[in-house]
């Protein structure tokens, strides 16, 4: 049985894992935390914990792992707590710094085994390997990014759009990258990426690669938060017992 708390609780994220967790035979939810809403009640009759009193309900309700889906700063210390307490980690949280990210690895690394990833939709992680391979048989070709999201997305561009940017810069080396464009701005050989915000927009990414009379557009589009929440889940089940460190979910489906 895998016991696991939620940070972020009542949010879109959390909501849906609350209800994709309650589908795994072998899962059960036994703490959810929020920033507002303490006292609610989810489903199995967990009362939701104020975000604020982390450290008690991690030490009383002992999960296997923790899920969190919160903002940058919160997310940091959620992912700290955890790991001081030995509580494995998926993290869907975005918007990291590089100072925060490092924090988190500190915490992490020798201690607790932990998930991270921008974007948990297996169709993403596959979406990302096309992109890849395209930019290496395309080398020679402009690429742009075009990332869409609802206009209460925060973090732009996107997290799945900066792990696309170093997807590319994996295949073929360091690049230059450009985020937007205004006034005079010739094209060089760098990587463009353009953030998008309107409406309730779940999340649409493109990798536009142009040459000479021909462009190639490799498109992920995400209709649902389900996506995202089952592959949250897929996560936590797999995480558990492994060796710690940061895994992404391309290890998670490598498994599969």
């Amino acid at each position: 049985m895998t016991k696991i708390a939620i940070t972020g609780a009542l949010g879109r994220m959390g909501t849906l894992i609350i209800q994709e967790a309650a589908k795994v035979k072998d899962m059960q939810l036994v703490a959810g935390l929020d920033a507002v809403g303490a006292g609610a009640v989810l489903p199995g009759g967990i009362i939701v914990k104020d975000a604020a009193a982390l450290e008690f309900v991690l030490r009383e309700s002992k999960p296997d792992v923790l899920i969190d889906f919160t903002i940058a700063k919160a997310a940091v210390n959620n992912v700290c707590m955890a790991a001081n307490l030995g509580i494995d980690l998926v993290v869907g949280t975005t918007g990291f710094s590089t100072e925060q990210h490092s924090l988190m690895k500190k915490a992490i690394d020798g201690h607790v085994a932990a998930v991270i990833t921008p974007n948990f939709s297996l169709g993403v992680n596959v979406f990302w390997k096309l992109v890849a391979d395209a930019a290496v048989a395309l080398k020679d070709y402009d690429i742009e990014i075009i990332e869409a999201h609802h206009n209460q997305k925060k973090d732009a561009p996107s997290g799945t759009a900066l792990a696309t940017v170093q997807a590319i810069k994996m295949a073929l080396g360091e690049k230059e990258v450009v985020y937007g464009r205004e006034g005079i701005m010739p094209r060089g050989k760098e990587i463009g990426v353009h953030a998008v915000r309107g409406g309730d927009i779940v999340g649409d990414h493109t990798v536009l690669l142009a040459g000479a009379g021909e462009r190639l557009e490799i498109k992920h589009q995400a209709h649902s938060r389900t996506a995202f929440a089952s592959g949250a889940v897929r996560a936590a089940e797999w995480v558990v017992g492994k060796e710690p460190g940061i895994y992404s979910m391309a290890d998670v489906l490598k498994s599969r």
